[in-house]
């Protein structure tokens, strides 16, 4: 049976790249975008919601029905937005999604886009490793939703983009050295979005994936 799939961030780096994939797949009948924003892309199987606010989505109930597969990719930089602003988007955006999707989809895999150092003792002094833990304890706690927390360390940009910030921009330069230091220090866009996707289609014997475990799973399916 194909799938129904839902994607949040669908306009960013991991996001956008889900998108194409599942748009480009056979196992895929149908993708729902949740935006701020239209992407500006005609295709069969894509139906846009664009929303003001991703806490008010009842007007898009018909199109939450049956969803098989999440692929949560909706974020924000750490400094970007104040404090009570990043738990909103980090915690409460996803968990609202969440609760409406298990009412109608028992058995929904939700793959959320963590990040490494995700605390669940949701005691860490950095409000994203205590935000990101807490996100992924509220949905493990689910009843009927299948989850898995990807957790990259650095994700180097397969295509170019502007960066973020001098931090992003230091660490595209030190990339080649980066990548020889280990597995778990860093994943290229492009392996973190098979990964998602095929997790998402298959799933996973692991909850919490680590970059190491994807970047495995990267070199597996894409020789």
């Amino acid at each position: 049976m194909n799938k129904k799939v839902l994607i949040t961030g669908g306009t960013g780096m991991i996001g956008s790249l889900i998108l194409d994939l599942c748009l480009q797949s056979k196992e895929v009948d149908e993708v729902v975008l949740i935006s701020r924003r239209s992407i500006g892309i005609q295709h069969h199987k894509l139906i846009e919601c664009i929303v003001s606010d991703p806490l008010e989505l009842s007007q898009f109930k018909t199109h939450l029905n049956d969803v098989n597969i999440v692929f949560y990719c909706l974020g924000v930089y750490t400094g970007k937005v104040p404090p009570l602003e990043f738990r909103k988007i980090t915690v409460d955006y996803p968990l609202a999604l969440a609760k409406i999707l298990v009412e109608t989809a028992p058995g929904l895999r939700f793959c959320l886009l963590s990040g490494q150092g995700a605390d669940r003792s949701e005691k860490s002094k950095l409000m994203f490793a205590r935000d990101k833990g807490a996100i992924e304890n509220k949905l493990s706690a689910l009843e009927h939703l299948s989850f898995h927390a990807f957790r990259p360390g650095y994700i180097y940009p397969v295509v170019p983009r502007k960066e973020p910030n001098l931090g992003y921009s230091f660490s595209r330069w030190l990339y080649p050295v980066i990548r020889l230091l280990g597995k778990n220090l860093s994943i290229t866009s492009i392996q973190l979005a098979q990964v998602m996707f095929t997790v998402g289609l298959n799933g996973n014997e692991k909850e919490i994936l680590e970059n190491k475990d994807m970047v495995v799973i990267a070199e597996s399916i894409m020789r």
